[in-house]
């Protein structure tokens, strides 16, 4: 999607795939991680999720990435965590302790600044690409991390004629074509929530299925 979209949803306030909870993928999956206190982890497309609140909480450095100004004040206002603003890069960097949010462009992170970054938390950055994008999007993540680097990714599978996305429906075959050359998978669950979104029933949608899988990057 084109910049300006996601900008405009935060300023009107459509802002549906922010979740008021823990995600519970996340929860569920992070043993499963392996990552411990200290470690660093990335969060693309991060906007002011609850997820990087809890990641803190786990002792971990977190790191995302935004495109709006106001998603990472408001992330930072409702947290009631004091940030100092700098430029960094072709970014505005906003920091507080175990916190570095940085405002701009996913596609304008290089790899000095994942460098120390071995985990990656993505519950709605792929889905929220269309498939040109996707392509551009896994093709960049790989680029930055190192080998032995993991990832949790969270999906979303439906009937794409009957919703126009995003989000968008990622199945396992396309999750596979994007990163099996790079990345060892291992699917961690698969669950029905259409009964849970009435949100994605009234938008028409017969089935949905939300799945989390375990990426490893191969080694060199």
């Amino acid at each position: 999607m084109e910049t300006n979209f996601w900008l405009e949803r935060w300023q009107q306030g459509l802002t549906g795939f922010h979740q008021e909870q823990v995600n519970p993928y996340l929860v569920q999956n992070w043993l499963k991680l392996g990552a411990t206190a200290g470690d660093k982890i990335l969060v693309p497309l991060c906007g002011k999720s609850k997820d990087m609140v809890w990641l803190r909480q786990q002792g971990m450095d977190v790191l995302g990435v935004e495109l709006s100004s106001m998603a990472i004040e408001a992330f930072f206002t409702e947290n009631q965590l004091q940030a100092k603003q700098d430029a960094h890069g072709r970014f505005s960097r906003w920091r507080s302790p175990g916190y570095e949010l940085l405002c701009g462009d996913f596609f304008d992170v290089i790899p000095s600044d994942t460098q120390h970054h071995r985990f990656v938390y993505d519950r709605a950055s792929l889905v929220a690409l269309p498939p040109d994008m996707r392509q551009r999007y896994a093709h960049h993540l790989s680029h930055l991390l190192l080998s032995d680097s993991r990832v949790l990714l969270v999906t979303m599978e439906y009937l794409q004629h009957e919703m126009q996305g995003p989000p968008f429906s990622v199945n396992e075959s396309e999750v596979r074509e994007l990163y099996s050359s790079v990345f060892s998978i291992e699917k961690a669950g698969q669950v029905d929530v259409l009964s849970e979104n009435q949100r994605f029933r009234e938008r028409g949608l017969s089935a949905m299925m939300e799945t989390t899988y375990i990426m490893t990057r191969k080694t060199s």
